[in-house]
């Protein structure tokens, strides 16, 4: 086989890996949304009061918190042998669509089963966090970085086709029955994620150069740095859309119209990602990171202040495209920071940081802080500083480690 032949059959194959990607994004974000939908049904039916229904988000995004990193760590440590990841992936994705495909069906027992549904969402989140920073570490372990980019834009457009179709499902879905779409996400999932050990097989077998494994370092500097600012470009993300968003529609448009408005974000986001994974192939991911973040916190402000619904469209096109370049140059920057054995672990972080920001904004419509008058201004303008301060900080973390390459570059020739 010639040089060509394998260049032109890895690039098929990377395209097949994103796709893949995009798909276990997609149907994992859609069974997200259909467990919120009829969550509080659920809990109803084993006689939670509605009222505690939040409190058993949250506990879910706190398990996602510690759980992503951890599945990032295993995912470091099984990935060097081939096919032990698919393996890993496949038996915990099998347990998790288990206990969701149980949840609806241990309710109907009624409050006896209270208990029983508990442990179930339990179980589910732990184990469903196998589905998200393992796979996209096969990313940074087998693919050139030149290629991450553009597969880590195919992976996120299945979570903004997600999103942007999530209004629309909480519309049709809330008055059936539960079993029959917990029992059809759950088999696509299980399906898709059993589809792990082909890709894993084809993506190591036309990978040439094939990549020596190397041993995890401790996260230095520039690591931590990077989380730290992910957290807040999540916090920014969740405060502004989950938030905010729909009041600033509602000064314009009616209620039933939101269905409609919300999915402006997530076309934005999804049109966003691809132009600029070709800036970060060639300027890097936090450079992207950083403009996006500035970029975001200005369409934020056009938003807030807003005189027309046409102006707050626009304003909302521009910050979902701002939040998919971020996303996207993220799980970029995240595979390359760790690209020495630790590229699960670091992304693993990155989506710990998104559920630490859905944490924390379920902690604030859980205290009311929406309903207080006094803290209004802070939620406002919250999204602003930090989208903000996070991208110019991941801009001055970009430009000293360009500094310091060029140094690197003097001093060694």
């Amino acid at each position: 086989m010639t040089t060509a032949e394998v260049s032109t059959g890895a690039s098929g194959s990377a395209t097949r890996t994103g796709l893949y990607l995009a798909v276990l994004q997609l149907v994992f974000t859609l069974g997200w949304t259909t467990y919120v939908i009829y969550l509080p049904k659920l809990a109803a039916d084993v006689g939670i009061a509605p009222a505690a229904v939040i409190f058993i988000l949250m506990l879910d995004q706190a398990i996602f918190t510690i759980a992503d990193t951890a599945m990032g760590i295993a995912a470091d440590r099984i990935a060097p042998v081939v096919g032990r990841l698919g393996l890993f992936v496949g038996v915990l994705a099998t347990i998790s669509c288990a206990a969701f495909v149980a949840m609806p069906f241990v309710a109907g027992m009624g409050p006896a089963a209270q208990a029983g549904l508990i442990a179930l969402i339990v179980v589910w989140s732990i184990t469903s966090s196998a589905l998200r920073a393992p796979p996209l570490a096969l990313l940074g372990k087998y693919r050139t970085r030149p290629q991450v980019p553009f597969l880590a834009a195919l992976a996120m457009l299945g979570y903004g086709i997600a999103g942007a179709v999530s209004p629309y499902l909480g519309v049709v879905m809330r008055e059936h029955d539960a079993r029959l779409p917990f029992v059809i996400s759950s088999v696509v999932l299980l399906l898709t994620a059993l589809g792990l050990s082909r890709v894993e097989f084809e993506v190591a077998r036309d990978t040439l150069p094939s990549k020596p494994a190397e041993a995890a370092r401790p996260l230095g500097i520039v690591p931590t740095t990077f989380i730290v600012a992910m957290v807040g470009l999540a916090l920014g993300y969740q405060f502004h859309f989950a938030m905010n968003s729909a009041p600033f529609y509602l000064r314009f448009a009616r209620p039933d119209e939101l269905q409609w408005l919300m999915p402006v974000f997530w076309i934005g986001f999804n049109i966003a990602m691809f132009p600029a994974s070709l800036v970060v192939k060639h300027r890097g991911g936090l450079v992207v990171m950083g403009a996006a973040g500035l970029f975001g916190a200005v369409a934020i402000v056009v938003a807030e202040l807003a005189g027309s619904l046409d102006t707050l469209i626009v304003a909302q096109f521009l910050a979902g495209a701002a939040w998919g370049c971020m996303l996207m140059s993220a799980i970029s920057a995240a595979l390359a920071i760790g690209a020495t054995g630790a590229e699960g672990k670091v992304t693993g972080l990155v989506f710990s940081a998104l559920a630490l920001g859905t944490f924390a904004r379920m902690a604030a419509v859980a205290g009311g802080l929406q309903k207080m008058p006094e803290y209004a201004p802070l939620l406002h303008w919250a999204p602003v500083a930090c989208w903000a301060v996070a991208g110019a900080g991941l801009l001055v973390i970009a430009a000293a480690r360009l500094r310091g390459g060029k140094v690197e570059s003097v001093n060694s020739s």
